[in-house]
């Protein structure tokens, strides 16, 4: 049939059973949305109060569904706006496909109004960046672009189409999706004998788990090779939910906020299975330190992150749940008593622990546990409330921490969040926030209210930047440059004029209460929370140092 460029973008769109896509609209893309008005009972629409809450809702929705993510902005500002929400993507190996619309053809290259080389911008950023300049090639490339975006390592993709493609004319033809099937061409019979080898020579081992396993959907296989194994279990902040947060052999996080049980025990290990985990810095510390008494076997999809930060003994390329079968095939069950009561007797030495009485991070992720009961999709800003909200609520599934891991973008989490909640309409949806990274994204307070998204907004509210106070506090003799936020605004003001419930709370049992409130209201609710400014988030590492070096409060004398 004979279709115009704006009415191929939507039936590829409903080729790969897109339901939802956030966006803004704009001149150059006014033929997609006209079309997109046509097909609104097909395709939900969330416009968005900026293109940069749509990029991270996209992101949102794709991590808690595992479905791609899809956005949609207009040339030049519009497209630009998106490259923060590209980015965080990209780090965090989310499958989004972003669609821009561009001047005509024939203005590209002559700095026409609003022209912006998008796909070139965005290239160091996403797995592919498209320019379609021929609509004779439109449908391939938008297909080409979801199928980048979810095989191999997941990512971003990018499709930009100049306005007169959108409105020219050329046959299409519906393809019916086919079924991705992980590539195990990397695995062979003898990469899985070293690996079996090393497993059961080890005295000591350790399973380290990062998002890949989340991706792969490898949780079940995952569980069986730990038990097999006999292990203890760290992850990173991105492996969060991949094994259960309530299992007596889960140790907490690893890294500069980790436990000290999972830095010690990982430290003294004798071989470190590595399981869809890429060694960043902030899990790795000195690397010239880092698991220096053990051989290291890598798990991952991506050979590219192989032998990157850390030098490995070995390595297992393919997605994660295949490698995880072939091995549990396999491997005969172990048995490391000692060990494991070495590691047991760090939990008990080595709680996680915070002041009992006052309203703090710590207090408020615990209370939102307990009023869940863990069952909520929790998604985060970046700070402390961040590493509060890793360390004090109990992950039992994958795709329950919703967080910009890589790249550390504040302002991701209240657009996320709408996308979660979008994808999965029948979860509690819960954006933890610090007030420094509420006013990057308060505006999309007012997109949950227009489309009726009920998100709860959980702002730890603490009047400074606060981890970045933290570093000023203990590295930089106490000069707070630029981190003090006291002024006049008032979150809950703030709510209420945007159409959501506000409500402050100062004590435990205030804040109990408005979140217990704000679960029975079915509409957004900010709740303004006041902790202390010097509050901190403990265990640390200091920058640069191993992961052994960690310390906390006692350990300053305070």
């Amino acid at each position: 049939m004979q279709l115009n460029g704006a009415e191929i973008v939507i039936e590829c769109l409903k080729e790969q059973g897109v339901d939802t896509i956030f966006g803004y609209p704009g001149g150059a893309i006014l033929n997609v949305y006209d079309e997109l008005y046509k097909h609104r009972d097909e395709i939900r629409h969330i416009l968005t109060s900026h293109e940069q809450g749509a990029s991270h809702a996209a992101d949102g929705y794709a991590r808690a569904t595992g479905k791609v993510g899809v956005c949609l902005a207009t040339s030049g500002p519009g497209a630009t706006n998106l490259v923060t929400g590209i980015a965080t993507a990209s780090m965090d190996s989310i499958p989004i496909v972003a669609i821009t619309c561009n001047v005509g053809v024939s203005l590209l290259g002559k700095d026409s109004f609003q022209e912006i080389d998008i796909a070139g911008i965005t290239m160091p950023i996403t797995k592919y960046s498209f320019i379609v300049k021929d609509v004779t090639k439109l449908a391939d490339t938008i297909r080409k672009a979801f199928r980048i975006a979810q095989t191999g390592r997941p990512g971003p993709v990018l499709v930009d189409i100049p306005k007169d493609i959108t409105s020219a004319v050329t046959e299409y033809q519906k393809e019916e999706l086919g079924k991705y099937i992980p590539d195990q061409s990397h695995m062979n019979e003898e990469e899985v004998s070293r690996a079996l080898a090393m497993l059961e020579a080890s005295e000591k081992p350790y399973v380290f788990v990062g998002g890949g396993a989340v991706t792969s959907g490898a949780s079940g296989e995952l569980k069986e090779f730990v038990e097999k194994l006999d292990a203890p279990v760290t992850d990173s902040l991105m492996g969060k939910g991949a094994f259960p947060g309530t299992d007596p052999r889960y140790t907490g996080m690893l890294g500069m906020h980790g436990t000290k049980t999972s830095n010690y025990g990982v430290s003294e290990c004798d071989l470190l299975v590595v399981v869809g985990a890429r060694f960043s810095d902030r899990v790795t510390g000195n690397t010239e330190t880092f698991a220096k008494n053990a051989k290291i076997l890598q798990i991952d999809i991506d050979p590219a992150e192989i032998n990157k930060n850390i030098i490995v003994t070995e390595e297992m390329i393919g997605d994660v749940k295949e490698v995880l079968r072939a091995l549990n095939k396999r491997l005969k069950q172990q048995s490391h008593p000692e060990w494991m009561e070495q590691i047991r007797s760090y939990k008990e030495k080595y709680p996680l622990k915070y002041h009992p009485d006052a309203l703090t991070g710590p207090f408020i992720v615990e209370e939102i546990y307990r009023q869940t009961k863990g069952d909520a999709l929790i998604v985060t800003e970046v700070g402390q409330h961040q590493m509060w909200a890793a360390q004090f609520y109990k992950y039992t599934k994958p795709r329950t921490l919703l967080t910009s891991g890589g790249l550390g973008t504040m302002g991701y989490g209240l657009g996320a969040s709408l996308g979660a909640k979008t994808g999965c309409p029948d979860k509690t949806v819960v954006n933890i926030a610090g007030d420094g990274c509420f006013r990057m994204n308060m505006n999309e307070i007012a997109t949950a209210v227009r489309h009726k998204i009920p998100v709860i907004e959980v702002v730890v509210n603490n009047h400074v930047l606060g981890m970045v106070r933290q570093w000023q506090d203990l590295f930089y003799d106490e000069r707070y440059s630029a981190t003090v936020l006291r002024d006049a605004v008032d979150f809950v003001k703030l709510a209420e004029a945007m159409g959501a419930e506000g409500i402050r709370a100062e004590s435990q049992d205030e804040f109990r209460e408005a979140f217990a409130k704000a679960l029975t209201l079915n509409r957004p609710v900010v709740i303004d929370c006041q902790i202390d400014r010097d509050d901190k988030v403990w265990p640390m590492v200091a920058p640069g140092a191993a992961i052994s070096d960690v310390f906390d409060e006692e350990d300053m004398g305070k």
